[in-house]
């Protein structure tokens, strides 16, 4: 199949999957706002926040199994790559349970740094004492989507994604509107939600476990070299992660420095930003299956075309979706603040939110080819340099308010871009 083809086969399915989460948030906010208490919705807007930033934090644990398992089913070693999936699963168990335990402090230093009423504060904390019961089944079912994506099975990936939100969305009906269970119902239909996907995700890949035995789990287990691998690169991702949050907190905490309005339509703004990077990312995704086989087949050939394919689609995307949002986001961001003078900042400052997915799309793709190619420590190295550029950025231009705000956060972008792109030549020395 061409290189374009399997991109659009892989990325495809991965795109919708992403546009299917928001919806649960969506449902979650649609039950609870029934219930005509403010304080509920303040509450789980907090907790959800919390919950969000917690696990994208963790979110290595799919990179990482990605990465590992293209890599070994390039070189044909279907055992590996399911040894590959069950350590990855071990430590999202090892995670989960140390969350579980240190929830107590977890939950104080967090509720110290908020600043929301008391009541909004209890909502949060009652929604926060239910939904952490689910960290465990959270970071296996990321483990499965992990292996699936490595496997090429990014239409398995999809069918999970709906299988958890559909199951989220009637559980939440009826734990919320039914049961009268408020906000703790709406973290309960959540925990459910993710233990009937983890369950559906062990059937997706049944063939693979029917020839499980003590002797083949022992091996997966007592592999120090492949646990050294597996935890290099979960290491830089992580890194990687915690950048980028920084680079997004540290955006939205200069935007409220500025003003109130000036947060909320940056904020309305960022929405775009964020939708962008549902399509984006799934061609990195696909990018990263597909140079993670070529490197285990040992396939330079076939890495060149990957590596081209992979960013002339990423960045026609990127530049699709920037002249729609030249077009689009006047009309919609209307749609999304009753507020005259939110909607004035954000068409003052709507351009640089349009120009993001162009600007952004080259950092997507090659960080997906660097993981793919498990070459991860270029991938941290070249976030860590970009952050430090933004910082050097925003102090420079931070005479220019919220403009010098956004053209720090597009330099952030390029310079992502730029620093992985002058190593790009590494991706087929790994691969030869």
């Amino acid at each position: 199949m061409p290189p374009y083809r399997q991109l659009q086969t892989i990325a495809l399915p991965i795109i919708l999957a992403n546009l299917a989460t928001p919806l649960v948030g969506f449902v979650d906010v649609a039950v609870i706002g029934q219930l005509g208490e403010v304080h509920l919705l303040g509450g789980l807007a907090l907790a959800t926040m919390v919950f969000s930033f917690l696990f994208w934090g963790f979110g290595f644990l799919r990179m990482g199994t990605t990465a590992l398992v293209a890599n070994a089913l390039g070189g044909n070693d279907p055992d590996l790559a399911l040894q590959t999936l069950i350590r990855a699963m071990t430590l999202a168990l090892l995670i989960g349970s140390t969350l579980l335990l240190i929830q107590s402090p977890i939950a104080a230093v967090i509720w110290s740094l908020t600043s929301g009423s008391s009541a909004v504060e209890g909502a949060a904390q009652t929604y926060f004492e239910v939904r952490i019961w689910g960290a465990p089944l959270n970071l296996i079912f990321i483990c499965l989507t992990g292996y699936l994506l490595g496997a090429g099975r990014s239409g398995a990936v999809l069918i999970l994604q709906l299988l958890l939100n559909i199951s989220n969305i009637v559980l939440d009906l009826l734990f919320v509107l039914i049961w009268n269970k408020g906000v703790a119902g709406v973290a309960e239909a959540t925990v459910w939600a993710e233990g009937i996907a983890v369950v559906g995700g062990l059937v997706l890949i049944r063939a693979e476990l029917k020839n499980l035995s003590l002797s083949f789990l022992r091996t997966a287990l007592i592999a120090p070299k492949q646990w050294v691998a597996l935890l290099a690169i979960n290491r830089d991702i992580m890194i990687r992660t915690l950048c980028l949050i920084f680079a997004f907190a540290w955006f939205t905490n200069q935007g409220a420095a500025i003003s109130d309005d000036v947060l909320a339509a940056n904020l309305v703004l960022m929405q775009f930003v964020s939708f962008a990077a549902f399509f984006i990312d799934g061609y990195a995704n696909a990018a990263e299956v597909l140079i993670g086989q070529a490197r285990g087949a040992r396939n330079r050939s076939q890495t060149r075309t990957i590596i081209r394919a992979s960013l002339a689609t990423g960045c026609a995307t990127g530049a699709a979706i920037t002249l729609l949002f030249i077009l689009a986001i006047p009309w919609f961001v209307p749609w999304l603040s009753d507020s005259p003078s939110v909607v004035s900042v954000a068409l003052n400052f709507y351009g640089y939110a349009a120009i993001a997915p162009l600007m952004s799309s080259s950092a997507y793709l090659l960080d997906g080819l660097f993981i793919g190619a498990l070459d991860s420590q270029i991938m941290r190295n070249a976030m860590i340099q970009s952050l430090l550029l933004y910082l050097l950025f925003w102090w420079l231009l931070e005479p220019l308010g919220n403009s010098g705000l956004w053209l720090s956060l597009l330099i952030f972008y390029v310079a992502r871009g730029l620093t992985l792109w002058r190593h790009r030549a590494a991706l087929e020395v790994l691969t030869s």
